[in-house]
């Protein structure tokens, strides 16, 4: 019988040991795998290889087919058995299949963390692979079904309060590095947990780009914005009032900075004391009375920024028609301030991204895990304070005029 003839795998490995030129361990690990394929493939068929069984035999072989198998041993080049009838895949190599799943997984997670693809073909070659930076930016690529459905996923239930800022990233665009915005839009829902529920990538923070940008977010189901939290930019500010037609409160932190920018590094201190009381107040009143008296004391040193905060005020104070409990968070776009700083972590080590998909790709991948763990950990606000909300007449929406007794009136609601 044939089968009786095949070389066991000490008469492989002795066969290999009697050339002197060959490479011991690869051609050893070649042979015996040829070996293991020239068996499994009589048993599948029913036939040894030249043996004429007709009655029992499945099907033929037709040839082989070449496949490149990357081992510690070096790259080997397998001749895998084809049939004419059905297919054959090496048993040996279905582990194989598992660990290339465990390694697009080891590389889409390096990408996420901000590895560029130079290091990560670094990464995958000292655990005795080879891959390719094309195949690495592929690889990465496969993330790019799970960020498009992320971004378009239909938004369900209301949303009382909308945070949107932007940072600016290195993008090569057309044979040249450009600097664009990615566009954060993140919202607490109705449930009183916080979500990111969308983003971009422009040239530039224009109007036309945040308008586009907040109709797509209304065209996927965003709606019951009570209160829209942002920097200052006209642009964005202007998008919201037409699309949204939502209040806004005017980020307190970046409302500061633009301050400090207009004095003296020593007299930093003194203003961010005497600004950040205003936001601090116990009640709408009190921080009215606070604004007036913070312009009295600069009009005389400080003209331009006395001029600043009068005309500021409505803007920074329109969180305290809110409930009390909502101040702190309402206040400023800090929550996606730390979002944006941890997106800086990881992009700092890619430095300059190849194009837009690549960097929405690891913001998308970021926002989905931050989604998760907010979906699992504490409500943002809690759901019976977001009741309060909820219950405001929707024809009459709170306004930043609203007095301490509304406010209380609201509260006890």
């Amino acid at each position: 019988m044939a089968g009786r003839d095949r070389m066991t795998i000490e008469d492989v490995v002795r066969k290999v040991l009697r050339d002197e030129h060959a490479d011991v361990i690869r051609e050893s690990v070649r042979a015996v795998a040829h070996e293991i394929m020239e068996a499994e493939v009589s048993d599948l068929i029913g036939a040894e290889r030249g043996e004429r069984r007709p009655e029992d035999r499945v099907t033929h072989r037709n040839g082989y087919r070449p496949r490149r198998w990357d081992t510690r041993a070096g790259e080997i080049e397998l001749q895998i058995p084809k049939l004419r009838q059905g297919s054959y895949f090496p048993g040996f190599l279905q582990p194989r299949k598992r660990s290339e799943q465990a390694l697009v997984s080891v590389v889409q997670q390096a990408y996420v963390c901000g590895v560029s693809t130079r290091r990560v073909d670094q990464l995958v070659e000292s655990l005795g692979l080879r891959i390719s930076k094309s195949e690495v930016s592929r690889i990465a690529g496969l993330l790019d079904e799970q960020v498009q459905a992320f971004r378009q996923r239909p938004l369900e239930g209301r949303y009382p309060y909308l945070f949107v800022d932007a940072k600016v990233e290195k993008v090569r665009d057309g044979g040249r590095v450009a600097r664009k915005c990615v566009v954060i839009a993140h919202a607490v829902h109705e449930s009183g947990r916080r979500e990111i529920i969308g983003l971009d990538v422009g040239e530039a923070e224009t109007e036309a780009f945040w308008r586009d940008f907040l109709r797509s977010l209304v065209a996927r189901g965003l709606v019951g914005v009570q209160l829209a939290i942002s920097d200052a930019h006209p642009g964005l500010k202007n998008a919201l009032a037409q699309v949204l037609g939502a209040p806004w409160q005017r980020c307190t932190v970046h409302f500061l900075r633009d301050l400090r920018g207009h004095v003296r590094k020593d007299q930093h201190d003194v203003l961010g004391a005497l600004v950040r009381g205003i936001f601090t107040a116990g009640s709408l009143q009190e921080a009215r009375q606070r604004f007036g008296e913070a312009i009295g004391q600069l009009e005389a040193r400080l003209p331009k920024i006395a001029a600043m905060l009068e005309e500021a005020e409505d803007d920074v104070l329109a969180f305290y028609a809110f409930p009390a409990e909502h101040w702190s968070k309402l206040r400023s776009t800090n929550p996606l301030e730390r979002f944006n700083r941890e997106i800086g972590r990881r992009t700092d080590v890619v430095g300059i991204f190849p194009d837009d998909a690549s960097l929405i790709r690891l913001v998308s991948m970021l926002a989905i895990e931050a989604n998760d763990e907010w979906l699992v950990g504490r409500s943002y606000i809690s759901k019976q304070s977001m009741a309060t909300v909820l219950s405001a007449p929707k024809e009459q929406p709170l306004t930043m005029t609203i007095d301490d007794q509304e406010v209380a009136e609201l509260v006890a609601a």
